[in-house]
């Protein structure tokens, strides 16, 4: 069962890691051709980005919770059912998208201004957010797109349309961005075009699978409220992990303008190395859901097992990567030397943290394919809460945080890995180590 199980992880994994990889990479992409606009371009982007990813990454639920509803479904034997299931949480998607984007448009300055930075960082950050709204209802189809794809066991089809969109993104971007002289502007209007034709691509493949098995196509209230509710503690799940996000933006901005400039350069590269983590988590929950669906506990159990042994690996993996790299990746996003110095005292800790990373990322997912949801947004919103005033009360006044090495990006990533993160780790170890999520997961 060993070696059949490896591989079962490897194949859902290997694309899932492509197409996850692909995203930050050519957001790596964007930040430098941002970056080379100027240091008030690049903390501006730094700021908008965190706006625009929490307003559509709150909502990720489109993407983990379709996948666990469908792939417990397709365990069961019932793949219409499945389909169904994944078409309301497409229609759940496109009106998110709709109310997110309204209200992000109008409310941008307010956004912005939340984060305390100087008045050429935020011109730049509302410039960017509102020129990217039109993009987040793509942004959301793709996520209940590919959350049914994976169900499916499908992580091929998901891996073509991201390396196709954000390679157009990346031309699109340096096009508007210099050939066209929109400036940052340019760089979300190239994004925006991206994601609403990959999300028609990931529409029309799921329409081809659906049509013949008779699925429904229009929106059934009913089946879209069922998917609203079952993703509401995903939700609060991810409000507090977006919120613990946007507090290290907050903080950083306290500290002036080059360090929020090294703390996006730094988070970027985070996400980047997340992403490629988080295939052995979608491939944890793809395999768990699938298990559960079909009774078979001590399949999942293994499955669980074998890919968190594998997160923490493939953390180590990423640090020995990352860490000789530190001091010189900050170069390839801007010229500002300052700001290179800042980013690679991050960039050490962050490598110092991946394995527990890796095998925080593998057990969400684990649960996630449990549908133990519940116990996720609790521990989540336990984490933040102890974690958020401590590290609010001790960066006050533009204090550094101890641990940094007298940086002040070194000391916020130290508390945001041996803190928030660790946190993290303590709640899902305590859940794994019962069989608590395994009869979640059976009797859903």
């Amino acid at each position: 069962m060993a070696a059949p199980m490896r591989r079962e992880i490897l194949r859902l994994a290997v694309p899932a890691f492509l197409a996850l990889v692909a995203e930050p990479l050519f957001l790596l992409a964007d930040s430098a051709i941002v970056g080379h606009l100027g240091t008030a371009q690049l903390a501006g982007l730094g700021v908008a980005s965190s706006v625009l990813l929490t307003a559509a990454g709150v909502f990720v639920f489109l993407a983990y919770g379709t996948t666990s509803v469908v792939a417990r479904r397709l365990g069961a034997g019932d793949l219409r059912g499945a389909l169904d299931a994944g078409l309301d949480g497409l229609w759940l998607a496109l009106g998110l998208g709709a109310l997110v984007a309204v209200a992000v448009a109008v409310t941008a300055p307010t956004l912005c201004g939340a984060f305390g930075a100087s008045a050429d960082v935020q011109d730049q950050a509302v410039t960017y957010l509102r020129a990217s709204t039109p993009g987040i209802p793509g942004m959301l189809v793709v996520l209940g797109a590919t959350g049914l794809l994976r169900g499916l066991q499908d992580t091929r089809t998901p891996l073509v349309v991201s390396v196709g969109g954000f390679g157009l993104n990346l031309v699109l971007n340096f096009v508007l961005v210099y050939g066209v002289g929109l400036g940052i502007a340019g760089s979300a209007i190239g994004t925006v075009i991206a994601q609403t034709l990959m999300a028609a691509a990931l529409v029309t493949v799921v329409l081809r699978t659906s049509l013949p098995l008779g699925a429904h196509l229009r929106p059934q209230p009913a089946g879209v409220l069922a998917a609203a509710v079952g993703g509401f503690p995903l939700l609060v799940r991810t409000l507090a992990l977006r919120g613990a996000i946007l507090v290290m933006t907050g903080v950083a901005a306290r500290y002036g303008d080059v360090t929020l400039a090294g703390h996006q350069i730094v988070s970027t590269v985070w996400n980047l190395l997340a992403f490629a983590l988080d295939a052995l988590a979608i491939a944890a929950q793809a395999m768990t859901g699938k298990a559960l669906g079909a009774g078979n506990i001590a399949q999942a159990r293994q499955a669980a097992t074998t890919a968190t042994r594998w997160g923490v690996l493939g953390g180590l993996g990423c640090a020995a990567v990352l860490l000789p790299l530190a001091p010189v990746i900050g170069q390839i996003f801007t010229p500002d030397q300052d700001v290179v110095h800042a980013a690679a005292w991050g960039f050490v800790v962050v490598a110092l943290f991946q394995w527990l990373a890796g095998y925080v990322f593998v057990l969400d997912g684990v649960l996630m394919g449990a549908g133990d949801t519940t116990w996720l947004a609790l521990a989540m919103t336990v984490a933040a809460v102890v974690w958020v005033p401590v590290v609010l009360v001790l960066s006050r006044d533009g204090a550094p945080l101890p641990g940094g090495f007298g940086s002040s990006l070194a000391g916020l990533w130290v508390w945001f890995g041996g803190g928030f993160m660790a946190l993290r780790a303590v709640g899902l170890w305590w859940r794994f180590r019962s069989d608590a999520w395994l009869v979640t997961g059976a009797t859903r």
